[in-house]
């Protein structure tokens, strides 16, 4: 940070998922990080440091390593107010360059986790969320850290909706009447959780909105169990799994062995998983305008979901859907938009 740098708070969407951070700027640029951490010191001296690639951090007295390393679980039910999800979103704001830097940010809840069935708001867990984020974060080197000023909690596939009625052109936002006139869902594929979000006249249809358990995570997980189970192994390192599910070949002793037949096993079952929740949240979809798939999810299984809905889309950069509607949200509706 220069002594020129602007010193008003900074408009974030910040997408905190189980599996990857993505962070959205008023700027248009878009940041993801994996969500990978762990408590403990790094234990890595590193050559070079212009290579540094796991960065420590300190928040309520708990040292943290996050980056390049093999992280903790984040499928936990506690983790949106962890330290653990506090110490990856402030590394997140590091990475997209807002060290030193006062922030106003969105974030998000999956539905089931900010409503009830009744389309109650689950208060307590969102004041947690919102609470959380805004506690200290010190990094552990020579850098200032990103503050958070003001935070507010979205449901996480209602902010791809705002994603989708809020276009910006010029510089102005304008509401597309439009995509704002018709009944449309939103089905979010993410790391642990897949939301339905349905919205018709401007409000959520909750017997037709929620959230199923299940998401990529479940992918990487099967194909560990696979790999330790052919290979007769006790224990797997978490980014050797990543990058196994990624290239469909995992790489121990020196070799490459492929399991293309784990990967495909493990997404053809949470397909099936998905589709049978989609048809029961939605049925045929028959009522509804259009049916936008985002989410890291919409990416990775792309090829296996495309034929669902006669009228499906897949939103553009469907991984950063979210975090670009939670921008929109605090900038053009919320009560902080007038503090941007």
């Amino acid at each position: 940070m220069t002594d020129a740098a602007p010193i008003n708070p900074v408009p974030v969407g910040i997408d905190d998922g189980y599996a990857y951070t993505k962070i959205a700027l008023p700027n248009g640029r878009l940041f993801a990080i994996p969500s990978r951490g762990r408590i403990g010191q790094s234990a890595v001296t590193w050559i070079h440091q212009g290579q540094q690639r796991i960065f420590e951090y300190e928040t309520e007295e708990t040292h943290y390593s996050v980056g390049t390393l093999d992280g903790a679980p984040t499928h936990f039910e506690g983790y949106p107010w962890s330290g653990l999800n506090r110490v990856i979103v402030q590394h997140a704001l590091q990475e997209a360059g807002l060290a030193g830097r006062t922030t106003h940010a969105v974030s998000g809840l999956p539905v089931s986790a900010f409503y009830r069935k009744s389309g109650e708001r689950r208060q307590e867990a969102i004041s947690k969320k919102q609470e959380s984020l805004k506690q200290a974060v010190r990094p552990l080197a020579d850098v200032l850290p990103a503050g958070i000023a003001f935070h507010e909690v979205i449901p996480e596939a209602l902010a791809a909706w705002y994603d989708y009625v809020i276009v910006e052109q010029e510089g102005k936002a304008l509401l597309d009447d439009a995509r704002l006139a018709v009944p449309l869902a939103i089905v979010d594929i993410g790391g642990r959780t897949t939301d339905f979000v349905v919205v018709k006249d401007q409000g959520v249809v909750h017997g037709s909105s929620g959230s199923l358990q299940g998401g990529l995570l479940d992918v990487k997980q099967q194909v560990a169990n696979g790999i330790q189970a052919r290979f007769d192994l006790e224990s797997l390192g978490e980014r050797i799994v990543s990058r196994a599910v990624e290239h469909k070949s995992v790489r121990l002793h020196g070799r490459d062995y492929d399991v293309a037949s784990l990967v495909d096993a493990a997404k053809h079952e949470l397909v099936e998983r998905l589709h049978a929740e989609t048809r029961r949240q939605l049925g045929l979809g028959n009522e509804l305008d259009r049916i936008l798939f985002v989410g890291g999810g919409a990416v990775a299984l792309a090829e296996h979901i495309a034929d669902w809905f006669p009228h499906q889309a897949i939103a553009e950069h469907p991984a950063f859907a979210n975090a670009r509607g939670m921008l929109k949200y605090l900038r053009y509706v919320c009560e902080a938009s007038d503090a941007d």
